[in-house]
């Protein structure tokens, strides 16, 4: 018997992701130039990933210093790490099995480390109680998510579990549902006022469910991935009291909370908003909140580390989510990349002034080129890239005419994957096409990495803007 007759439906209704052809392109043409084939360009440059360091942006010395320590203490006894690195080091190796990293630790994560996690939240959202047992570090933030989707999620329920997800979505979301059996039921964001979530697409969505799933989840991104919007107080409260009135439980990915930029935008965390709103929804709804240390200022994403916090949980559904997550514990490294990221240096310590230096070079960076991405993607009559507010990614709509669509038709690709594909091959940028996201029917969108040195961006964008006029002018 073959084995592929035992694997799960589930797991076999999977779509190979759209960025297949684009990432297995990518390696051969980076093979071809390492053999010296000649082509217009010398190198790729990747901005598919949210992954800054993948991009050219220099990690945190205070983070790599402290990490280097915790792995080889020897380095302690000299004096070329400054003194708060050695102290920072030397408490962290305090907190693992006989002083090591390679020590196993408890399933939860590291109990100084919980602490301090909780700390950091509550200074974040102003002083909300946050309490250690209620927060699991993991090896990431999606492998949290998909934890908690477990205990969601009835795979042998009629009707199946739905879970309520924003179009755009992140991919790894939607596998994660496919995976688990669930149905993703979308709501789709309002692209033409700046992705705005409004209450009646929402009422909609649930609406569309009827006779298909039952939902029991909604699922919310802020700030975005892909599209860079950031949601007001008053739109968190609109969606806090809609899933307290249709019983959902709430999923805040909010894993790009450092990242905000837009002159009147402001991260508030879906806790804060709930414990704004007071009794009784601040009692009763229960809200999941995910980060990690891979994005943001940090972006140690090959750390894999992030963590859960679950408010107004059941004490008994605890109990199994606790059974749950000491499957897989997360690795020491990254609790004490987690660790730095919630206690960074403050000010009056050595390693302060290099640590505010590095992180207002990436700020300035990234405002930097939010400014030109919007200024060179707008200026093209087929381009329209709405206002980047906060996130990672620009995610700007590609009017594409139809001698394109229909090109791309006949090489069996999506019509944004065709102009990705292209892209590639010609200019040597490799983007995201906006099909692996979802897009709204007879829309074509491309998502790139805006967390990058800002020559890199200029050098992306001038190779972008000499492509594109041809593409046109070819299909045209």
């Amino acid at each position: 018997m073959s084995v592929l007759q035992e694997i799960s439906s589930d797991v076999r209704n999977m779509k190979q992701m759209e960025n297949f052809v684009l990432f297995r392109r990518t390696n051969e043409i980076k093979e071809e130039l390492r053999r010296g084939v000649r082509k217009s360009y010398r190198e790729v440059i990747d901005v598919s990933w949210g992954d800054p360091h993948r991009a050219g942006v220099k990690p945190l010395s205070f983070v790599r210093q402290v990490l280097a320590a915790c792995l080889y203490s020897e380095l302690m006894d000299g004096d070329k790490l400054m003194v708060d690195v050695k102290q920072r080091a030397q408490r962290l190796l305090g907190t693992c099995a006989g002083g090591s990293v390679g020590s196993y630790c408890a399933t939860a994560g590291i109990p100084q480390t919980l602490q301090s996690v909780s700390q950091y939240i509550m200074r974040r959202d102003g002083g909300v109680p946050c309490h250690p047992e209620n927060i699991y570090i993991s090896p990431g933030s999606q492998w949290a998510l998909t934890n908690i989707l477990k205990v969601l999620v009835n795979s042998e329920a009629s009707p199946r579990t739905g879970v309520l997800i924003p179009v755009p979505c992140h991919s790894t979301t939607i596998i994660s549902l496919t995976t688990l059996g669930a149905v993703a039921v979308p709501y789709y964001l309002r692209e033409e006022r700046g992705w705005a979530l409004e209450m009646e697409e929402l009422q909609r969505a649930l609406d569309s469910a009827k006779g298909v799933c039952n939902p029991v989840a909604l699922y919310m991104i802020n700030p975005g991935n892909p599209a860079g919007y950031v949601q007001s107080r008053k739109s968190i409260q609109e969606v806090i009291r809609f899933a307290a009135e249709k019983k959902l439980f709430l999923l805040a990915d909010e894993v790009f909370q450092d990242c905000v930029y837009g002159k009147e935008s402001e991260f508030v965390s879906y806790k804060r908003a709930l414990a704004e709103i007071g009794a009784p929804l601040s009692d009763s709804v229960e809200l999941a909140s995910f980060h990690t240390a891979s994005k943001g200022l940090m972006g140690e994403c090959g750390l894999r580390t992030g963590y859960v916090e679950l408010v107004n949980l059941d004490p008994a559904v605890m109990k199994h989510i606790n059974n749950l997550f000491s499957t897989n514990s997360c690795p020491i490294l990254g609790q004490i990349a987690l660790d730095v990221m919630v206690n960074p240096p403050q000010p009056g310590d050595p390693s302060y002034p290099l640590y505010l230096k590095e992180t207002q070079h990436i700020r300035a960076s990234l405002a930097q080129n939010v400014r030109r991405v919007e200024e060179v993607i707008n200026s093209f009559p087929d381009f329209s890239c709405q206002p980047l507010e906060g996130g990672a990614f620009a995610f700007p709509r590609l009017f594409l005419p139809p001698k394109a669509i229909e090109r791309a038709k006949e090489a069996g690709l999506q019509p944004d994957t065709f102009y990705c594909l292209r892209l590639l091959e010609e200019a040597g940028v490799l983007f995201s096409p906006g099909t692996e996201y979802g897009q709204k029917e007879g829309t074509y969108h491309i998502r790139f990495c805006i967390m990058t040195p800002s020559d890199t961006m200029e050098e992306i964008l001038r190779r972008l803007s000499a492509f594109h006029e041809q593409f046109m002018k070819e299909f045209s």
